[in-house]
């Protein structure tokens, strides 16, 4: 890699960005026109400004076009997540999943249904704040995790040890107040555990995209400090950076990214721990292609994982999440053992 002519790693972001972006704009075209009915790319882009018939607005517009949205933001957002948290743990197992947040996150959406829904399981408050209690799942979760390891915290197998313990217990809570209370759209609850996008909305995607604009503009301003991260706590004060608070600051970011990524659609998972991964592969080490490559590839694997059940196994409505899982559970294992031979 490092052997490139200088003209070639010149252009090596932009080229290899811009690959990856017109795969992604293909591919949500296709996930869109996909279906029961094919519908064409330029039919689909005159229903987006307003033309077309009335049965292709309803099926693009109210059916297809809602989940390939939700399913960029929320892919996209758990692989900026996944790559904040490799960065700054310099730990290549670090990512969402691997690390509590997602089961975190998910506890904190169904504690909110199970507290906050009356014997009729009827919402008492607004679906709005669903996203406020999956923060809170996460951000707890992470810094459950973080206390636990203590200075050993960027230790791979510390981590990843106490990170499967707090999913765990999230798990279980999970299941246990999806048990014993009374849950709005307790017939839907099943699929944050698996993650879908099929049956999100526009006021959610709303929801998630508001919220997800200053998280991101903020990840974008941290990233400059993010090549010292790699470094250790004594070499990162010498160039002026306090690691710790800085760490801080990202878990903080991640977390929330997370929690947005999974309030409506699900604890999907392995996202976060693919895509930064395949983003390095691409664009190198270069911080910000990497965070705009991770958004791009995150936001591609779910629309993909998506568009292959959706098409696999119609009419039945399989969670995205089983193909991620799927995907992303040997992978895992690939890692750990390449981790595990590594450290000898």
């Amino acid at each position: 890699m490092n052997d490139l002519p200088p003209v070639a790693g010149k252009y090596r972001y932009p080229l290899s960005l811009g690959a990856i972006a017109l795969v992604f704009v293909l591919l949500a075209l296709s996930a869109v026109a996909f279906g029961s009915s094919w519908i064409a790319f330029d039919q689909i882009i005159g229903v987006i400004f307003g033309a077309g018939e009335k049965t292709q607005k309803v099926i693009v517009l109210q059916l297809r076009l809602p989940r390939v949205v939700m399913a960029i933001l929320a892919g996209g957002g758990m692989a900026v997540a996944g790559f904040l948290l490799q960065k700054v743990t310099r730990n290549s197992l670090a990512s969402p999943g691997v690390l509590g947040v997602i089961d975190g996150a998910a506890l904190g959406v169904v504690l909110f249904l199970a507290l906050l829904s009356n014997e009729s399981n009827a919402l008492v408050t607004s679906i709005a704040y669903q996203p406020v209690a999956a923060a809170i799942g996460a951000f707890v979760a992470i810094a459950l995790v973080f206390m636990l390891s203590g200075r050993q915290a960027s230790s791979a197998i510390r981590l990843l040890l106490f990170g499967i313990a707090v999913a765990a217990v999230a798990k279980a809570l999970t299941v246990i107040f999806m048990l014993i209370g009374p849950i709005y759209r307790a017939s839907q609850a099943q699929r944050w555990l698996a993650g879908a996008v099929n049956e999100v909305n526009w006021g959610e995607i709303q929801i998630t995209a508001i919220a997800m604009l200053p998280i991101m503009a903020l990840v974008l301003l941290a990233a400059r400090r993010l090549p010292p991260a790699d470094l250790d706590e004594v070499s990162a004060r010498a160039v002026g950076l306090n690691l710790p608070v800085f760490r801080i600051l990202i878990f903080a970011l991640a977390a929330a990214l997370t929690a947005l990524s999974v309030a409506f659609v699900g604890a999907v998972g392995f996202i976060g721990l693919m895509a930064p991964h395949l983003a390095r592969l691409l664009v190198g080490r270069n911080v910000y292609a990497g965070i705009v490559g991770s958004f791009l590839l995150g936001a591609i694997f779910l629309v993909s994982a998506d568009m292959i059940v959706r098409v696999t196994f119609s009419p039945l409505e399989v969670p995205a999440g089983t193909v991620t899982a799927i995907i992303g559970a040997p992978y895992f294992l690939f890692l750990l053992m390449g981790k595990q031979r590594n450290d000898g």
